[in-house]
């Protein structure tokens, strides 16, 4: 489901709400979860899951046409780990 799947569903569930309410309020929860993660917080949504930022160390990679070896800056990556109730709900149980 992309963005505007997500949009169209719920303006779709909640026809008292305008498309456009339902719009920025999506945008408003996904740029909040953005913000928190840039800020280095955790984002957690009891059932669904939790948001987090790892880092990943500088390291020596290889470029994979040359062999060649090159530096690989440290990173930080977006890291999703799932709650009870959705593995539950996505295993069956």
């Amino acid at each position: 489901m992309i963005r505007s799947e997500l949009i169209q569903k719920i303006a779709e569930e909640n026809p008292h709400l305008y498309h456009r309410d339902v719009e920025r309020i999506v945008n408003t929860i996904f740029n909040e979860i953005t913000d928190a993660l840039a800020e280095g917080n955790r984002v957690e949504l009891r059932g669904f899951g939790a948001f987090s930022v790892k880092k990943r160390d500088a390291r020596a990679g290889r470029n994979p046409r040359t062999g060649e070896s090159v530096d690989v800056e440290e990173k930080h990556v977006p890291f999703f780990k799932t709650g009870k109730l959705l593995r539950d709900r996505l295993n069956g149980q």
